[in-house]
């Protein structure tokens, strides 16, 4: 119990080179950005480098276990844990990572993304509560008790945004009567089943497969990955297909 109390084991700093090895990507053996983790054996790495890697390869980088035979990146996940860990341990990445990432658009003459300017907006709160500054100046007007949650505020709006056009390719599913869609980049397939299972009244949305180029995208994609992996070179609206599992056809 003394050893629990001892302040010297309270304050004690560990360096960030002890812990490098498990935040840095095999890959390009810099820090994790977009953290990126294979399902079948949880080893984590940078998306793009994932997904370049596994262009041509459907092991592992570092384990080489096969992730599947034909379809890997149906079988990798953003890990949105491992990449906070990240951005909280190493000083200045996320501030450098998300100027890189404005000055690559502004570059290009294009309109920043919206979870880009978001997570620039949200950068520049968190610094200025470490300078002690911690009222915006929306805050100093507002009335005890207005305090509302981001979500309820934001609902995602701020987000980058995905046009989409889901189309039923088969004869025992009916098609949405609204078929086009706008929402969040971030949202994932999984999303996507739910809200056509609860538009079409289906008793599970795991009676649905989701495709895109008529292969079967997996339900942790988020809709940024399907639109960079399936729909780089390709005009708005991403053209997505629904129909019944296989094995229930």
């Amino acid at each position: 119990m003394a050893v629990l109390g001892n302040p010297d084991m309270l304050t004690r700093k560990i360096k960030l080179c002890h812990i490098n090895a498990h935040i840095t990507c095999r890959l390009c053996d810099g820090y994790l950005i977009d953290a990126t983790t294979v399902t079948e054996c949880l080893h984590t790495f940078c998306r793009s480098c994932l997904v370049k890697y596994l262009e041509e390869n459907n092991t592992c980088p570092t384990c080489r276990i096969v992730i599947h035979q034909s379809h890997p990146l149906q079988y990798i996940g953003h890990d949105r844990t491992m990449q906070d860990i990240v951005y909280k341990l190493v000083p200045g990445l996320q501030e450098a990572e998300i100027k890189k990432q404005r000055d690559f658009y502004h570059k290009l003459g294009m309109e920043v993304p919206g979870d880009i300017k978001g997570d620039h907006c949200h950068m520049k709160t968190h610094l200025d509560q470490r300078n002690g500054d911690t009222k915006t100046e929306d805050a100093v007007h507002k009335e005890p008790g207005e305090e509302k949650p981001e979500e309820e505020n934001d609902y995602h709006r701020s987000d980058e945004q995905v046009s989409i056009c889901l189309e039923c390719n088969s004869s025992k599913l009916r098609g949405l009567k609204r078929k086009w869609i706008r929402c969040s980049a971030q949202a994932t397939v999984l999303h996507l089943k739910k809200f056509i299972a609860k538009k079409l009244n289906l008793t599970s949305f795991n009676e649905l497969d989701i495709l895109c180029n008529e292969e079967i995208l997996g339900k942790d994609h988020t809709l940024k990955f399907v639109v960079v992996t399936r729909w780089r070179f390709k005009k708005s609206p991403l053209l997505l297909h629904y129909r019944p599992k296989m094995d229930l056809l």
